[in-house]
């Protein structure tokens, strides 16, 4: 026994040793310190099976789509962190998705310059499953007051709710977007106004997919996820960090 544990020891010293030896695919010089806000010390692997969709270039650094993809791991996953190295604010959500949702979500996110953007999955066996992608943007996203802060209309439409549904070959995709200006609180005299939980329900109101968004998801949030039943009806209920709640049936 004593010789079976000692092997083990010597064998996680080692798995730690190659994991440490690991290189950024993406070369980001605040790697190591991300890495240790994010997923800490526990053991990690970079993994093709996770993707993080940008296009080339960020043209509005206010609305840039991206697509986190973890289906490949679909039935093993804990939950989903993204990130973007460089922003001021680096999380953008947490996910954390249910067996009746496919693990892939699209939104759009301010960002303040380019940056690597990530995403880490982690897995029942207590493993992170890293990937992502550069983003190239010209900046500022970040510090850019909303467009809505501005004007009196979203007071008065606040929460308003659209969401379409698109039937695939296999279950179906809601797109919904609710009116908010989701201000980050980095610009002078507008404080931090943010929607910060997003909970889907089943028709019965059993919480199924549940995400976490920081002030980095783009004013108006407009988020897309996948179900495998195209048949069963959901709804979406959504607080900001103000307090207000909204629920709408997708």
């Amino acid at each position: 026994m004593k010789l079976k544990y000692a092997a083990a020891l010597l064998a996680a010293s080692v798995s730690l040793g190659a994991q440490a030896s690991q290189s950024d695919p993406l070369e980001s010089p605040l790697w190591d310190y991300m890495r240790q806000l994010f997923i800490g010390d526990a053991p990690y692997v970079f993994d093709d099976k996770v993707s993080v969709d940008v296009p080339e270039f960020a043209e509005d650094p206010t609305q840039v789509p991206i697509t986190v993809n973890a289906a490949a791991l679909s039935g093993n996953i804990q939950k989903i962190v993204t990130w973007a190295d460089l922003n001021p604010i680096q999380h953008i959500f947490t996910y954390y998705p249910h067996p009746d949702i496919v693990p892939r979500v699209s939104l759009r996110i301010k960002v303040q310059q380019g940056s690597a953007v990530r995403a880490a999955v982690l897995t029942k066996d207590g493993v992170w499953h890293i990937g992502g992608s550069y983003l190239d943007a010209a900046g500022g996203g970040c510090t850019t007051a909303s467009v809505g802060n501005a004007n009196p209309y979203w007071e008065s439409h606040l929460g308003e709710t659209k969401s379409r549904f698109f039937p695939r070959e296999e279950g179906g995709r809601y797109k919904f977007k609710i009116v908010h200006p989701m201000d980050t609180g980095l610009v002078d005299a507008i404080p931090e106004f943010y929607i910060e939980q997003v909970v889907v329900k089943s028709e019965s109101g059993q919480d199924l997919a549940k995400m976490e968004l920081s002030q980095p998801v783009s004013e108006n949030p407009v988020i897309t996820f996948d179900v495998r039943n195209k048949q069963s009806k959901y709804s979406v209920w959504m607080r900001d960090n103000g307090g207000n709640e909204f629920e709408t049936a997708l």
